[in-house]
């Protein structure tokens, strides 16, 4: 069934908004706000379906031509075809809708709490970081490349247009060199991580394979002269979802990667974590900072709640210091926690590098909330699932006069904004910040106070 229709909004996904002629909602990937487009009905799920386009009728005013030939095919940047500008109403639109319909905040409200999206430094060329899928079977051999959406098919891009250029440069060399390196045997390479820095211009390759046997001066010595690399490493696990890191191994250089943010300098060992995007990851620090009251910062925070120095603060899920360092530098008190082994070695380190003093405590920030006591303050920065009903109750009964969220979900954050509600703390100011142009995802700092 072919039906025209307007589309109206952004979805956070990579599909427009529209409805039909009965009312029905219908999602249309590769659609913009404006369009007027003839769609066929693919999924018909009820109470909402899924369509394509078959025609543009009218191009929106926000429609813009997608620079990167490999679009439609990898689906890394489904919002390429629409106008940065468009891109960073529609990331805050999301954000006001998350509050609307899963926090349970009037419309008005929402609008009045959450600021205008801060726009990316860079709109294309600004991942510090890419991850690839590798295949292996004896009629092809070795290939690597992206995973397109919804499939386990792989797209073999030699270049990515929001990459830092030595990433995407690398490309092609890295894919020769490792299908070299395997020859017709299988080494079980199931992934592979790059990452760059245009600041410290390290690079990084992460080979991810099986705890097996493998040539590692052979591989290395490739790479190396291939891509002129300053770390290989090999983290060992088990592919599919749930992997369990066995082990990393240092193959070639420094066995970490390195990183300069602000004036900090950060090491980062695979497979712990770094925001993929240096330049935005600095106005997060920035804004957390502000909405502490951090010394010497030009402005009081964010009203009453703003603290001083010597105001003890713990940096849950604190990675490898990100916050952490920003935090000791501008003089309050921080107690980091963080989980994974391997970050809180880099955590280790760099606050030693960067010459602040830091209490870190391996381990689970929900189970060692109990033990911090009362806090001033609280950063979180959980992952996509939010924060676990324990560690906001544990976060709750610390009674910190503010808390900083960080999430790079709307959908868990908003529930927990109104998890935080029920415990007295209410939302005072949302910042949302693009990390990721070209994409739907957005990045949010947002501050609450015990009301």
């Amino acid at each position: 069934m072919e039906e025209q229709i307007l589309i109206k909004r952004l979805s956070y996904s990579n599909a427009g908004i529209g409805h039909t002629k009965e009312g029905k909602t219908v999602f249309v990937p590769a659609s913009a706000p404006g369009d007027v487009v003839l769609i066929s009905i693919d999924e018909d799920k009820g109470n909402y379906c899924r369509g394509h386009i078959v025609s543009l009728v009218e191009a929106s005013p926000v429609r813009t031509a997608p620079t990167c030939p490999y679009g439609e095919s990898c689906g890394g940047c489904p919002w390429q075809h629409i106008r940065y500008d468009a891109q960073l109403e529609a990331k805050r639109a999301s954000v006001v809708s998350a509050l609307v319909h899963s926090a349970g905040f009037e419309e008005e409200e929402a609008n009045g709490l959450v600021a205008p999206c801060k726009a990316s430094k860079r709109e294309v060329g600004y991942r510090n970081k890419l991850e690839f899928g590798a295949t292996w079977d004896e009629e092809s051999g070795f290939n690597l490349g992206f995973h397109t959406e919804g499939s386990h098919d792989l797209v073999s891009p030699d270049s990515c247009l929001i990459a830092h250029k030595p990433i995407s440069a690398s490309l092609k060399a890295l894919r020769g060199a490792l299908r070299y390196a395997q020859g017709s045997n299988n080494l079980g390479i199931y992934r592979v991580g790059v990452r760059a820095s245009l600041r410290t211009h390290d690079l990084e390759v992460a080979l991810w394979t099986p705890p097996s046997a493998f040539p590692r001066a052979h591989v290395a010595q490739l790479l190396e002269s291939s891509l002129k690399t300053t770390s290989i490493v090999r983290v060992m696990a088990e592919s599919g979802k749930a992997r369990k890191i066995k082990g990393v191994e240092s193959l070639g250089g420094k066995g970490f990667w390195e990183e300069q943010l602000n004036d900090f300098i950060f090491a980062t060992s695979a497979p712990s974590f770094f925001q993929v995007n240096t330049a935005q990851a600095e106005v997060l620090v920035e804004e957390v900072l502000a909405g502490l009251g951090g010394d010497g910062l030009g402005r009081d925070g964010l009203g009453r709640g703003a603290l001083g120095r010597g105001a003890l603060v713990a940096d849950l899920y604190a990675g490898g210091g990100t916050f952490s360092v920003a935090l000791a530098e501008a003089g309050f008190d921080v107690i980091a926690v963080e989980a994974a082994s391997t970050s809180v070695k880099d955590l280790r380190r760099n606050a030693e590098r960067n010459q602040v003093a830091i209490e870190v405590v391996g381990g689970d920030s929900a189970r060692e909330l109990a033990d911090l006591g009362e806090l001033d303050a609280v950063v979180v920065d959980p992952p996509r699932s939010g924060l676990a009903p324990e560690a906001l109750g544990g976060i709750a009964k610390a009674q910190p006069k503010r808390i900083a969220y960080v999430s790079c979900d709307p959908a868990t954050w908003a529930r927990d904004v109104a998890r935080f509600k029920e415990y007295g703390y209410g939302l005072v100011h949302v910042q949302p910040v693009d990390l990721f142009p070209q994409t739907y995802h957005v990045e949010i700092v947002s501050f609450f106070e015990k009301s």
